[in-house]
């Protein structure tokens, strides 16, 4: 591996050495960069809680009966035909009321009720901020997914990551603001890379996929030749870049294309240094199961861990992603969408995920990185309360349940509720919208000011939409 020198001159060196026969396009340039910092400046005008955002995207849809949102009803009417009626679900295939397939229980000090589907993550619920009561306009997966990620359900739209980049910039001079994390030959979720885009913000804002646990984490990563002759080739690029640069007077998306490319020389040392675990205690890997006898637990855990590394790095964004059984329905790109077998699959999955996200909240909490840490643990929609056939659960998007934690959220507390079934949100009854503004809001930003004109209109991650949801400490 060569490790990237540092001491090539940057684009901004050479264009200080560049000679001034495009100043005025220049200028032209810093005046439209100096607006988009106003207005960003503006947004900025909130008190931070949290310094960075870890996106658990439970891609596929939990069913929330069975673990966050208990439901007594359901065990009393097992079997009989739900007493109200039911909207057109996905396959249409409803069978008759299904109870939780694990029992819930008051955990912690706070007695929030979670379920035995997690045991681990209940032993921290003293730190969750449970919302019983989020709902999504969409119930096919691609909708919902982009949906869940850039509140609109279609491609073209920047990420909430990519939106928390722009606001916020980047901690981490050598590792992108926006990172996802595969590991275990993991899956993009239905919708493809478009779902972590920049949309029409700049391209520098959109997400790096790193492969946790392949030999290269990032394609091409290892320079193809020795460091002296690559500190000439990148010095030699950096001059043609400034020039190329200021022939075009600033223009956005030439300067984000080169900061790209700056970024991915400077990556070359610091994505195998933040892979590179051998330095983590026995006890560490232990916590988070990085030797566990299930390899996707394991592969999940490693995740959890370099989220942590990540954060210690002062990345902005980080998500992570699920690894799939291939029961019932829930495959690669939506390992949670249980159709059918769902206590075996949701149990399968439940166990992949559950020490290590209990042990990246305890590991958090014990580096003093928690209340600067936002945890986001969410899936595009949730799951019936009635049978799909005999022991599956079609997709719910009236009612589900998502949590928080860290980052200045009141922890052992609950939001919202569903009605008694778990089929509608009935209290304090919110969206993705709610949920993103309460992001950006713990972030230090209000959600209506952070807005970037495109096509006539200044846009927004929440669109004309979104409130601050009451899960501040």
């Amino acid at each position: 591996m060569h490790a990237m020198p540092n001491s090539f001159p940057s684009r901004r060196q050479w264009l200080a050495r560049a000679s001034t026969g495009f100043g005025l396009m220049a200028l032209q340039g810093l005046l439209a960069d100096n607006n988009e910092q106003r207005v960003i400046a503006r947004a900025r005008r909130i008190a931070p809680k949290a310094r960075s955002v870890i996106f658990l995207y439970m891609s596929g849809g939990v069913s929330h009966v069975d673990s966050f949102d208990p439901k007594p009803k359901l065990q009393e009417l097992a079997g009989k035909p739900m007493p109200v009626a039911l909207k057109r679900t996905q396959f249409n295939n409803n069978g008759t009321v299904q109870p939780a397939h694990w029992s819930f229980a008051a955990r912690g000090k706070s007695g929030i009720e979670i379920s035995e589907l997690f045991p681990q993550i209940a032993t921290c619920a003293d730190e969750l901020c449970v919302i019983r009561s989020m709902t999504a306009k969409f119930s096919e997966h691609a909708q919902g997914n982009f949906a869940m990620h850039t509140g609109f359900p279609f491609l073209g739209y920047p990420s909430a990551g990519a939106w928390a980049s722009y606001g916020l910039g980047n901690d981490s001079a050598n590792l992108p603001g926006y990172v996802v994390l595969q590991s275990g030959g993991a899956s993009v979720p239905h919708g493809g890379v478009g779902l972590f885009g920049n949309g029409f913000l700049p391209a520098q804002h959109q997400a790096s996929i790193l492969r946790a646990d392949e030999p290269e984490a990032v394609a091409n990563l290892k320079a193809a030749r020795g460091a002296l002759w690559q500190q000439r080739q990148m010095s030699f690029i950096a001059q043609r870049d400034a020039q190329f640069a200021q022939r075009f007077g600033g223009d956005a998306h030439v300067e984000a294309a080169i900061a790209n490319y700056e970024m991915a020389a400077r990556m070359q040392a610091a994505v195998p240094e933040l892979c590179d675990i051998s330095g983590e205690s026995e006890i560490t890997r232990k916590l988070y199961g990085l030797d566990h006898s299930e390899p996707r637990l394991a592969a999940y855990g490693r995740q959890c861990l370099l989220a942590r590394r990540l954060v210690e790095r002062g990345v902005r964004f980080i998500e992570l992603s699920t690894l799939a059984y291939n029961l019932g329905g829930g495959n690669g790109a939506n390992p949670w969408d249980h159709h059918g077998a769902l206590k075996e699959g949701h149990g399968r999955m439940a166990h992949q995920i559950d020490q290590p996200i209990a042990a990246l909240i305890k590991d958090l909490r014990s580096r003093g990185l928690l209340d600067s840490t936002l945890l986001v643990w969410a899936g595009e929609f949730g799951r019936t309360p009635f049978a799909q056939g005999s022991d599956g659960r079609d997709h719910n998007p009236y009612g589900f349940s998502v949590w928080m934690a860290g980052g200045g959220v009141r922890g052992g507390h609950v939001v919202g509720a569903t009605d008694e079934f778990g089929y509608h949100a009935t209290q304090e009854v919110c969206n993705v919208y709610d949920l993103w503004a309460t992001v950006l809001h713990l972030l230090g930003i209000d959600h209506e000011r952070l807005t970037f004109r495109y096509s006539g209109r200044d846009l927004r991650l929440t669109d004309v939409h979104g409130r601050v949801l009451p899960v501040m400490g």
